[in-house]
């Protein structure tokens, strides 16, 4: 498609000498534009795949794909015999009777919200968010009246530390002949767990199932099932199948219902992303529209000898749009390039960012996750390949075409 002499003449234009550098200057922004703006693109997507994956692993991890809750609040009899028979349902993973409820702990002369899970000490063994994530004391230890699992950013606040007590209360007091007095009970840390999410690390208590169940005054009763999938996504046919198994009384709720608005915020978060940062890119390629048709105007004496001497329009118009197309190719490699590398070291260079600005750009307690994660979608880099290498060769078409309808006679004329 292009011959010798189309390449030859192309890039001798793009190597412009002294008097000429002022074309070079703007190809050289336009370069720079667009590797910026393809490494840009994919850093900031990665970025946003990295946060919703971690998210989604880590709520999922901890609350299960489905929940099954009895209405208003009863709690679920019989929970062990219904556990049993969903795990039974093809695509479950496991199914674990849970108590549940709100107290506050008090260590310390520190005191704070909490979220108590009273399960039993086997399910939480087999749940790899916490088993896999202990970072003091040790799960074996989980068991009997007095055992206690707490988050580790829990423990920090409160200055805790495997075999000290922690005094839960319940808002829902108990009756007495001087009235209605909190439930309070100590319990012993046998072990911290620190699944990276800070929402969980400082908010979550685990406590035996029959413990749970005492503290709450839920005899024989589960607040409510937590149930596991092999696909995240095979929601909706295991949902029929628990509803029809447990009847009228109970509720079957999936992970897209319990944080819908928030996934749904990180999807319009990451779709008006990729929309702004596709900015920097069309104006790269404007860059490549003005300095090509600078170049146009600065050559057309050479155009028109060249045309004297044989040279087709076709040529013409082929030698400018290697030209143009030439910057983006080389700009999209070096961006795709920069932007994988960068997506590879992002952790190091977040903490080196922060080790000489003394600022910290990414805190755990707002962005929720411990560490900055980036997710590389192959098709997404594809997509923004494509779109950077079409922006760049339909800004180089203009410019071509003029400098191909450029009339011999008239760039002659006055020289």
């Amino acid at each position: 498609m292009f011959g010798p002499f189309e390449r030859m003449v192309a890039f001798r234009y793009l190597r412009a000498r002294r008097k000429e550098g002022f074309v070079s200057v703007i190809a050289g922004f336009s370069f720079a534009g667009i590797m910026l703006g393809v490494a840009t693109l994919i850093i900031v997507m990665s970025v946003m795949n990295g946060f919703r994956a971690e998210l989604l692993g880590r709520i999922l991890g901890v609350n299960g794909h489905l929940a099954v809750y009895a209405l208003a609040g009863q709690g679920i009899a019989g929970y062990d015999e219904m556990a049993r028979n969903i795990r039974g349902i093809p695509g479950v993973t496991y199914a674990m009777p849970v108590v549940e409820g709100q107290v506050m702990a008090s260590a310390n002369g520190v005191n704070l919200g909490a979220l108590v899970h009273g399960i039993a000490p086997g399910d939480l063994r087999a749940r790899p968010i916490f088993a896999d994530n202990i970072t003091e004391g040790d799960l074996r230890s989980f068991g009997g009246a007095d055992a206690a699992v707490i988050g580790e950013r829990m423990a920090r606040k409160m200055g805790l530390s495997v075999g000290d007590r922690i005094t839960l209360i319940s808002p829902k007091g108990q009756a007495t002949v001087f009235g209605s007095v909190p439930r309070v009970r100590a319990y012993t840390v046998v072990a911290m767990f620190k699944v990276g999410m800070s929402e969980y690390d400082s908010t979550y208590v685990f406590i035996p199932m029959d413990a749970g169940q005492l503290f709450f005054a839920m005899p024989g009763l589960a607040s409510q099932i937590d149930i596991g999938l092999a696909d995240a996504d095979d929601t909706g046919r295991v949902g029929r199948d628990v509803n029809r198994m447990i009847g009228q009384s109970l509720s079957v709720y999936d992970w897209r219902h319990a944080n819908s608005s928030f996934f749904n915020a990180v999807q319009v978060e990451r779709n008006v992303m990729f929309l702004i940062l596709t900015l920097i890119i069309l104006v790269a390629a404007f860059n490549i529209v003005s300095g090509l048709i600078m170049l146009v105007k600065d050559k057309g004496r050479d155009i028109a000898i060249m045309r004297t001497m044989g040279a087709t329009r076709g040529a013409v118009l082929r030698i400018f749009l290697m030209a143009g197309a030439s910057i983006g190719v080389v700009g999209t490699a070096a961006g795709v390039a920069l932007g994988l590398t960068f997506c590879a070291n992002i952790e190091h260079i977040r903490r080196f960012i922060e080790t000489l600005s003394g600022a910290d750009l990414f805190n755990a307690e707002i962005y929720f996750l411990s560490k900055l994660p980036a997710v590389v979608d192959p098709g997404e880099v594809v997509s923004v390949v494509l779109m950077a290498l079409f922006l760049s060769l339909a800004a180089t078409i203009y410019p071509a075409w003029r400098a191909a309808r450029l009339d011999p006679v008239e760039a002659l004329r006055y020289e």
